[in-house]
């Protein structure tokens, strides 16, 4: 099966082998994580490991490209693994069902490319400060909800993100802790902000408040990060072969 032919007449043979050789880590396989996790494969990435402790919720399939009606309940990094080797059967696809946390014991030296999709503000502020002291290149994906506009999908250094209320507030967080980042992180942002027009949960001190999501702006901030590591990969490697 000659599945990235298209692929190789784009990138050339070295560019694709390229894509082949490169370690990767997604943590989060939600609205973000699992476009992402789909762009990579499909573009030729075979060693992929996701991160993702959570279940497919019913609430989760307006979004989430693995979840459906008949994945709710299932695990969904071995849905979205399960999913992917179908595209691509000699990938290397590693699942764990686990939460990033503080000393959680990821073995991030490992890898070329980790990508941050997660939501946790906590966790997500520490997976960054753990990973920009790795020797590969960081990418994070901002807030994706309450948005609508695809045009206003942007790409910045985590110091030069505007109008985004989760980045604010992880620069708020780590300024006041006195941990910044060691090496610049590029991140996908987005500073349209909309209000909640629909029923749902009310806020509760202490707690996320959840928001509305749309499937095209969730997919975009996932497809951009995959292109930032694929550009990456390539801009290391010849467009052609010589």
């Amino acid at each position: 099966m000659n599945i990235f032919a298209r692929t190789e007449r784009l990138v050339g043979t070295q560019g694709l082998q390229k894509l082949a050789a490169a370690r990767v880590i997604l943590f989060g396989t939600g609205g973000v994580g699992s476009w992402c996790a789909e762009a990579l494969v499909r573009s030729g990435i075979s060693h992929l490991t996701l991160v993702d402790s959570d279940c497919v919720d019913e609430t989760n399939i307006n979004r989430q490209l693995m979840a459906t009606t008949r994945t709710v309940g299932k695990v969904k990094v071995e849905v979205l693994r399960d999913r992917l080797l179908e595209i691509n059967p000699e990938a290397d696809i590693t699942a764990l069902q686990r939460r990033y946390t503080l000393g959680a014991g990821f073995q991030l030296d490992g890898y070329d490319y980790i990508i941050d999709a997660i939501d946790s503000l906590t966790d997500k502020a520490n997976l960054l400060l753990e990973a920009s002291h790795c020797p590969g290149a960081v990418y994070s994906s901002m807030g994706a909800a309450c948005k609508k506009d695809p045009t206003q999908v942007r790409v910045a250094e985590f110091f030069e993100v505007r109008g985004c209320p989760l980045g604010a507030a992880l620069r708020k967080r780590m300024r006041k802790n006195g941990t910044l980042p060691a090496k610049p992180i590029l991140c996908v942002y987005d500073a349209e902000v909309l209000p909640n027009l629909g029923p749902g949960q009310e806020p509760v001190p202490g707690k996320a408040v959840i928001n509305g999501t749309l499937a095209h702006i969730t997919g975009i901030f996932g497809f951009t990060l995959a292109g930032l590591v694929i550009q990456d990969i390539l801009d290391k490697s010849p467009l052609a072969d010589n």
